[in-house]
């Protein structure tokens, strides 16, 4: 169950909806805002930019956590990513592995059916982090 309201839900839809405007997609045309709330409820948001190498895009996911950084750091609470036709889109494989390093296994997601949230967790079960640098480096 969701710790957040639904008017928060509907919040973030609108600031990912309009952050999708402002993304770089020349290749693709598949423009993708994302929209976070950190745990003291700070909005963080991004735009994806593309390259004309592929390989050093950069995903909606990728500039929240920019500006999360930007803005004195912190961890993100909830997160809605949504394409540019305003439809919810769930975080590939690379952003959920960054998304776990920035809010845990407990960071909420909405899924691809507004309303319904998962979390980083359920989407990356058994995660490295940065936990796991501690405990299995050798000293």
């Amino acid at each position: 169950m969701s710790e957040l309201r639904e008017s928060q839900w509907q919040y973030l839809l609108g600031e990912a909806r309009a952050a999708s405007t402002r993304s770089y997609a020349p290749y693709s045309q598949l423009r993708v805002g994302a929209a976070a709330l950190t745990t003291t409820d700070v909005l963080v948001v991004g735009s994806n930019v593309e390259n004309a190498s592929y390989g050093l895009t950069l995903c909606a996911e990728c500039a929240v956590v920019s500006d999360l950084a930007r803005l004195g750091g912190g961890r993100l609470k909830a997160i809605m990513v949504v394409a540019g036709d305003g439809c919810v889109l769930t975080p590939c494989g690379r952003c959920r592995q960054l998304l776990f390093e920035h809010g845990g296994a407990q960071l909420e997601v909405c899924g691809e059916t507004y309303g319904a949230s998962t979390t980083v967790g359920e989407l990356l079960p058994g995660a490295f982090g940065p936990v796991d640098l501690n405990e299995r480096s050798e000293r």
